[in-house]
């Protein structure tokens, strides 16, 4: 009885084995050897809209990113590349694992019965802790045929070397190619950038899933990456295309990496440039408006000194000045709900910001959410948490270190919005949170990509429900029912009702 109520939950009739090793997808349940009748179906045809729901009003994005990172679909990505250029990356991380060299190549896209080929595009690894050698080992070029392949992340630049318009995808010049490192499931980033669009965060990232091939000229054939996440890049144009909502498009966008607190106190210890491509890893990085970079480092310090020193009702009106609060507060529902431990309140990680005026005093601020592959049960000792789905969503992180969403919610009403904002996500009718709904959501995306899994790297070559091995509560599960182990139903547990 469980196992058929389990399958009505699902929404899905068949579980496909995806193992390298032949082994079955790790669900609940036994194994179903019952023979399904050919329906005609290709691999990745549903018979439901969980993939794609009725998202929130995106017109401002004019299709453009609702076309490319399409949740129905698993467009192919085809990049050739010759083994001169190869070679120059593969050495180019022998000498600096951070670098940021581009290599040339060129690049094919397919996708719902369009094919767009890019000549001369550009190539580069990318990830911090996860960035990795492609091929071999230290020291080793290419081999022709015989290469030791390796998941890595990348970033396709369409546009890096050819400036013009044909080297745009529907009007989208740059994509990370992200492979599902420690998320066997191959779903949290996916399902966490999901959310974000499913509850109306507009400043979130576009992310789908895409097949990856790499073909260096000479093999015979082409190295299959296999499934891949591709996330639109937060740059420029990112900026741009929001616009409208964000007011303007032509001030300050900052890249804030570990150890950007916001906080006065510190802010003037902390590494703060801007994108220079050099690699380096700095703790808050202007990555647009450039030129105007000593106007923005000052902008950005003064913001710090406001919302570290003002308090009480000061506070309070400030911050509703210069900040949309219930935008903001939105967004650190959902990131609180999916158990996003390495992010600012914590571990002052992981987001960007954006300045729409370069007004020293006069502007509007904005968080934007970032790199969610350490969610949904992956949690680690870290900060003031060692369990993601039960620490208390009042007290994510502290806030004597990263102030902003502490002291938010030290205000009744803005506690408010953020309590409600929860709820909301966790209240069945909703589809959004509550368990049912995520469980046969990702049973659908699983249904999508399971047969194109196994890859070349032989790496993650069958999908599992589990967290990252590393973490400290590996019995957390996605797909498992279980209220003692299901992440979905923990973590609704430990939301503060209205």
């Amino acid at each position: 009885m469980k196992r058929f109520l389990y399958i009505l939950f699902g929404l899905i009739a068949v579980i496909v084995a995806v193992s390298c090793e032949d082994e079955g997808l790790i669900l609940p349940g036994e194994e179903d050897n019952t023979e399904k009748p050919d329906d005609g179906k290709k691999p990745g045809d549903t018979d439901n809209d969980l993939c794609n729901p009725d998202y929130p009003d995106t017109g401002w994005a004019a299709g453009e990113l609702d076309w490319v990172f399409d949740m129905n679909v698993v467009p192919e990505i085809r990049i050739t590349v010759s083994e001169e250029e190869w070679n120059k990356l593969l050495e180019a991380y022998d000498r600096d694992s951070d670098t940021d060299t581009y290599i040339h190549c060129d690049a094919q896209f397919d996708s719902k019965g369009e094919s767009h080929n890019f000549e001369d595009a550009g190539l580069r690894l990318r990830g911090n802790t996860s960035r990795r050698r492609p091929e071999g080992n230290g020291g080793e070029k290419h081999k022709r045929d015989n290469a030791d392949w390796h998941h890595c992340h990348f970033m396709l630049n369409l546009r890096k070397f050819q400036k013009d318009d044909a080297h745009e995808l529907h009007n989208v010049r740059k994509i990370h190619l992200k492979w599902h490192k420690d998320d066997r499931a191959y779903c949290r980033e996916i399902y966490s950038y999901d959310l974000f669009r499913r509850f109306g965060i507009w400043t979130a990232a576009y992310s789908s899933y895409c097949r990856l091939w790499i073909h260096v000229e000479g093999d015979k054939e082409a190295a299959y990456y296999g499934v891949y996440e591709m996330i639109e890049a937060i740059d420029d144009k990112y900026v741009k295309k929001r616009k409208s909502l964000f007011g303007d498009h032509n001030h300050n966008l900052w890249k804030c990496r570990w150890g950007a607190t916001l906080n006065y106190n510190d802010i003037n210890h902390a590494t703060i440039y801007y994108d220079d491509d050099s690699g380096s890893d700095y703790t808050y990085e202007l990555k647009s408006n450039t030129d105007n970079f000593a106007a923005a480092r000052e902008q950005l310090i003064e913001f710090s000194r406001n919302l570290t020193q003002r308090k009480g009702q000061d506070f309070h009106d400030w911050i509703a000045s210069v900040c949309d609060v219930r935008l903001l507060l939105r967004t650190y529902a959902v990131n609180v709900a999916l158990g996003m431990w390495d992010d600012y309140w914590n571990n002052c990680n992981n987001y960007y910001i954006y300045f729409n005026s370069s007004d020293k005093n006069n502007y509007k601020f904005f968080f934007i959410p970032y790199d969610y592959d350490n969610t949904l049960g992956t949690s680690s000792h870290c900060g003031v948490q060692d369990d993601a789905a039960r620490q208390d969503p009042l007290r994510w992180g502290d806030t004597g270190k990263n102030p902003l969403i502490g002291k938010l919610l030290e205000f009744d009403d803005y506690r408010a919005i953020y309590v409600e904002a929860l709820n909301e996500l966790i209240a069945p009718e909703n589809n959004l949170f509550y368990w049912e709904a995520s469980v046969a959501r990702i049973n659908a995306w699983h249904a999508m990509i399971s047969d194109y899994v196994e890859n070349d790297t032989e790496e993650d070559c069958e999908i599992k429900d589990r967290p990252a091995s590393w973490g400290n509560r590996y019995e957390y599960r996605l797909l498992d029912p279980s209220p003692e182990v299901n992440f979905f139903r923990l973590k609704a547990a430990s939301i503060p009702e209205e």
